[in-house]
Parts: C-alpha cells; structure tokens; sequence
C-alpha cells in the first residue's frame, strides 16, 4: 500500500524522464517579493506569459515594515523590492495582496487562512518555508528563482522524488508544552540534517490532537531537520477548520472534496523508507542555545557539558558556556510573530500568560500577527486589550524580526527570545543573538525579563 506521499505524488505526475527528474503539475505557486523578480525577469525577456495566472498568489512579507505601512517604505532596497512584486503581478494579471490590503500577511499565514492551501494539492514558493503547508494534508515545499520561472511558465517542475519518513509522537503533551516545543524536540534528537532526502509525515495521537495552528507551526519547522517538506494527513479537524474559507469548495463541491479527502492518509500497510516514534512524556517546554535550530535543550536543561568545535563556536557567539543553565538569564527582546508562530492561537497563548501582569521593564518587545486577519481577531476577542493592559502594543503584519529585511532588527549583541524559526548567527540582524522557543516562553521572558519556565506561571 502506498503512502500518502506516493498517492499525492503520483497524481501529479506528468511525466518521468529516464535516469532523470519527474515532471511534477503544481496547483498552487505562492510569490513574495524577494525571490520572484528574477523569475519575472526570465519570463519577460523569453516572451512568455504565465500559463495558469489564476494558480499564483503574490504577496510581499519579508520587507514590509511592521509600522507606518500607510506611509512610503523609508529603506530604498525594500521599497524597490514590495514594488517590483506589485509591478509584476499587474503586467503578468496575478492575484496580488499588497500592504495594508485586507488580505495581505506573511504568505505561510495567509494560504491556509482563505482557504487557497487544500488537502491533496502540490504546493511551491520560494521560500524555504513553504513546508507550513503540508498541515493542510498537501505537498508543499520551498523551490529556487529558476524552479519560480518553471512554475510560472509551465504550472510544472522539474522534482526528484524525496524519500519518505514518519515521525509518530504517540502520548499526551505535558502542561505548558506546545507544538513549537515538539517541533524543537525532534530539531535537537534529528539534527538538523537527519531528515535530509525525506518527506516527513507526521502521525501519532499527539499530532492527531493538535489544531491546526499546532500543526502548521510543526510542518512549517520540517525544513529545519534537513526535510524537504513536511505534512499531516487531513482529517475532521482540518476540515472543520476549512469549511466557509473564502476559497474553499463551497455546496456540493464540498461534499465531493471531503469525500475525497478522507481517502488521503497513508495504508495501514504502507512502507516508509524510514519510520521514528517518540514519546510526548519526554518533552518539557524548549529553548535553544546554539545557532542552529538543533542545539536545543528542556527549559529545565543545562547546555551539554562538551561538544565539537562547531558547538564552542555557537556557544562563544552566544556568550554560553558548556554546562550552563540558562533559567534566569536575562533577555533583552521578545519576538512573537513569524509564519511559525504568528497565529490567532499564539497570540491567545502569549495574552493567557501576560494578564494581570506587567512587560518587565527594559525588555523590548515585538507583538506581531502574521496577517490582518490575525490582527482583526486579536481585536475582535479583546486580546489587544489584555495585551495593553500588560504593557504590550500589537505591531503591523509582516514577517519582522524572523530575519534581519526589515526595520525590526535585534542590535548587536543582545539577546532575543524568539517564536520565529531560525537562529543562525545575524538572523535577526548583525551580531543579534537569538533563543527560539514557544509563545508560552516567550511570554513568561516578557514579563520577568530573563528566561523563565512558563509553567511557573
């Protein structure tokens, strides 16, 4: 029996070149502004049109800034950037989602919220990203500038075809522990090459009872094992949270697509080329302390005693020392946000553990949704309110201080507890330091100032 990999592969392939790649259809490519211009650029100096303008959604995110964006975009390379997209999708007739527009956001956020990422699809962008996707039961995955003009010119891509991994997490999360900290469990026992050649499916009762915003922050983070995407198979959850999306199948059509949804899983019978489970009981809330998203510990941890030069390298540049606990080091930012975690749930997280108290005085603090449809429902359930009353001021969609293309950059030298993605060294601007972890830790950081076990609160 096959997986469910296979099944969703299989039905979009065009065709297979000998000793070579597979033609692969793609029903969905996703444009931000900074790996699409050159894509433009090819079509248009070949004299070629989009073959399918209705398949592509554009959008910028990296370089909007989180503030003022009704005035004009202050850096000049930023600016060039958003307008270029804009340029592009008009000559070329694409949907396009421009700063401030009611459906504008981080890309990642806004696919799956209208509905346009559906189970059984085959998703790309050039983003690495791309990955978050797979929660919706697709295969989605980030692709290059030239793969970008392929898609474009052809709705096809040239793909080898991964080899396929289930990670199942079987048990029941501890209080406190999230999806961001399985997510961070698996980085640090995988490494974050272990996944590298896989299409990773995630199964177990731990990932069947997640909600989707739990399950679009663990695919989203595949990428960061080394995995070429990641996915879950859909089910009543995925569909409860699809049904009345703006361009989700609407009536009968409904009817047909959850009929046939419901038959994308993989066979009890089905054969992974690699098959892991792991147990919910081991996962506490999570941090890292290196610079790459693998160097992560239990909160309750101290850094590993020894390890090789490239971890004394990590540790230096974080200014850790080897057998360190980190509980009650002090923090200098919070960031809250990314298309890892700048969803409505993650902001009720954060506001669950800030009311009542006060942002600790001296940190700086980055609130910000990943799409104006996340900020009209943090408003519309007063979570803006609680958000104030604790010290907090919610910042304007974009991808922010996940990477250092925008105003929002940590300064050098300071440290950033962070709900983004990636912490490699200057991620989130020159000589900044970065922990990853949950909403829930980010929050307790917020408002003592220095890391803290949320379950303590």
């Amino acid at each position: 029996m096959n997986t469910l990999f296979d099944k969703i592969w299989d039905k979009h392939v065009v065709q297979v070149v000998d000793d070579g790649p597979t033609q692969l259809y793609i029903d969905r490519l996703y444009c931000h502004e900074v790996t699409s211009p050159q894509a433009f650029d090819g079509l248009r100096s070949r004299g070629l049109k989009c073959f399918r303008p209705a398949q592509i959604y554009c959008m910028p995110d990296h370089n909007t800034p989180t503030h003022d964006q009704d005035k004009p975009i202050a850096d000049p390379v930023s600016k060039k950037q958003v307008d270029t997209l804009e340029r592009n999708a008009r000559e070329f007739g694409l949907t396009h989602y421009g700063m401030l527009s009611a459906d504008n956001g981080i890309i990642h956020v806004v696919g799956p919220e209208k509905g346009l990422s559906l189970p059984g699809m085959t998703i790309v962008c050039g983003d690495s990203h791309t990955s978050t996707h797979g929660a919706m039961g697709a295969v989605a995955f980030g692709i290059g500038t030239s793969e970008v003009e392929m898609v474009m010119a052809s709705q096809c891509i040239l793909q080898q075809k991964p080899k396929s991994m289930r990670i199942s997490i079987e048990g029941q999360l501890g209080r406190g522990v999230t999806a961001k900290d399985v997510a961070l469990y698996l980085m640090s026992k995988l490494t974050t090459s272990g996944a590298t050649g896989y299409f990773v499916e995630y199964a177990g009762s731990v990932v069947r009872s997640m909600s989707m915003e739990g399950r679009l922050t663990l695919c989203n983070l595949s990428i960061e094992m080394g995995a070429r995407g990641g996915f879950i198979a859909p089910d009543e959850t995925t569909f409860a949270y699809l049904k009345g999306r703006e361009f989700a199948p609407k009536g009968e059509e409904w009817e047909r697509c959850v009929a046939y949804w419901k038959t994308l899983k993989s066979g009890d019978d089905a054969v992974f080329d690699k098959e892991l489970c792991f147990d919910a009981a081991d996962i506490e809330p999570r941090i890292t302390y290196g610079t790459n998203p693998g160097m992560g510990i239990g909160i309750s941890e101290a850094i590993p005693a020894e390890g090789d030069a490239n971890f004394h390298k990590a540790l230096q540049y974080m200014g850790f020392e080897p057998g360190q606990q980190l509980l009650g080091h002090p923090v200098d930012y919070v960031f809250l946000g990314a298309c890892t975690n700048g969803r409505i749930e993650d902001f009720r997280a954060f506001a669950s553990v800030v009311k009542g108290r006060q942002k600790a005085e001296g940190v700086v603090a980055w609130l910000v949704p990943g799409s104006w449809a996340v900020d009209r429902q943090i408003r519309e359930e007063g979570l803006d309110r609680v958000l104030l009353e604790a010290g907090f001021a919610i910042r304007q969609p974009g991808c922010s201080a996940c990477l250092a293309m925008n105003d929002d950059k940590v300064s050098a030298g300071k440290l950033c507890v962070s709900t983004s993605n990636r912490n490699f060294e200057g991620r989130q601007g020159p000589g900044a330091r970065t922990i990853l972890c949950s909403p829930l830790v980010a929050a307790a950081a917020a408002i003592t100032g220095k890391i803290t076990d949320p379950r303590e609160l």
